[in-house]
């Protein structure tokens, strides 16, 4: 018998903008302890075996930072703080429940481009 498969990954956007980029970023000095705060709420519901968090670079969706990805499903949630973790762990992660109000706006988040495509816009 093998070593069960998480049902979720969850990958969260680390990524900090130096300071004077006109860009926002996912990680500031308010935010930066999202990462750490959202592990020890895995830890601490038993669940971080069936839903591990994973450190991402950017994602592109700097605007609506701090950002974060579920897969399965390709849920991005967005302007994330303690009390959104809280509530996409409870009832997404453990109840199986999208929090569609933290859910990125469409036109933001658009269908997923494939390989092919994304070449011929690059010109390739």
């Amino acid at each position: 018998m093998g070593i069960p498969q998480p049902a979720f990954y969850i990958f969260k956007c680390e990524q900090s903008a130096p300071p004077g980029m006109p860009k926002p970023s996912c990680v500031t000095p308010d935010t930066q302890d999202l990462f750490q705060y959202t592990a020890q709420k895995l830890m601490k519901e038993g669940i971080m075996m069936t839903a591990p968090i994973v450190r991402t670079s950017c994602m592109n969706r700097c605007a609506q930072g701090p950002i974060m990805l579920i897969e399965p499903g390709h849920t991005m949630y967005v302007g994330l703080n303690k009390e959104k973790i809280d509530r996409i762990i409870e009832e997404h992660i453990v109840g199986g429940n999208v929090v569609e109000e933290y859910v990125i706006d469409s036109e933001m988040w658009d269908a997923p481009i494939s390989p092919a495509d994304a070449k011929k816009q690059m010109g390739m």
